[in-house]
């Protein structure tokens, strides 16, 4: 099995690059925002079905490991994974997972609400590593992580898209734990409007 491969970016299609390896041309489907004739490294997930053999490929292994914890749920191929990939990063979506948010899961394409909630349950213990350990809640933290979801559906009543809001939203909570939404949502429309 291909582990790794490290070559030059000769070809960027839709959804896939053809990945130059010492002469060798590569197809390798990525949601990776790579550039054209860009030297890289890229860890491969091979993926063997029936009829096909398809190389994924990730500039992390954090990415790689969220890529086949995806796929390991029911329902979630690998198509499906790498759109939720290409539409959330890796820290929002750990995050999503251990708080328990479907409606930022289901932003990415071809997943609706119940798989959302299905990529949740089965995730939610997985989601180990330092980077969701920071959004697990926690004794400490318990007021803090609830604070998220409702501080986002108060932004997005106010009409601010989920994506646009959720990293400065997630922020806030984590400078501001104690605070609750009533305290949070001026800081928020402060930070949004660039009036510190």
């Amino acid at each position: 099995m291909i582990g790794k491969l490290q070559g030059i970016v000769d070809y960027i299609g839709d959804g896939f690059v053809i990945l130059l390896v010492n002469g060798v041309g590569y197809k390798v489907y990525t949601a990776e925002y790579l550039t054209h004739k860009s030297t890289i490294e890229l860890w491969i997930e091979t993926v063997v079905r029936e009829d096909s053999i398809r190389l994924f490929g990730f500039t992390s292994l954090a990415g790689q490991n969220l890529f086949n914890m995806l796929t390991g749920v029911s329902g979630v191929g690998p198509k499906v994974a790498l759109a939720i990939l290409g539409t959330i990063n890796s820290d929002m979506l750990m995050s999503a997972i251990a708080t328990g948010d479907a409606k930022t899961i289901a932003t990415a394409p071809g997943v609706g609400k119940k798989m959302a909630e299905k990529i949740i349950v089965e995730l939610k213990g997985k989601v180990g590593g330092v980077s969701a350990s920071l959004f697990a809640p926690t004794p400490d933290t318990v007021g803090a992580s609830s604070a998220l979801p409702d501080l986002l559906m108060a932004l997005e009543a106010l009409g601010y898209r989920r994506l646009d809001i959720i990293e400065m939203a997630q922020k806030l909570v984590n400078q501001n734990p104690t605070a609750d939404v009533s305290k949070l949502v001026p800081l928020a429309l402060k930070e949004i409007s660039g009036n510190k």
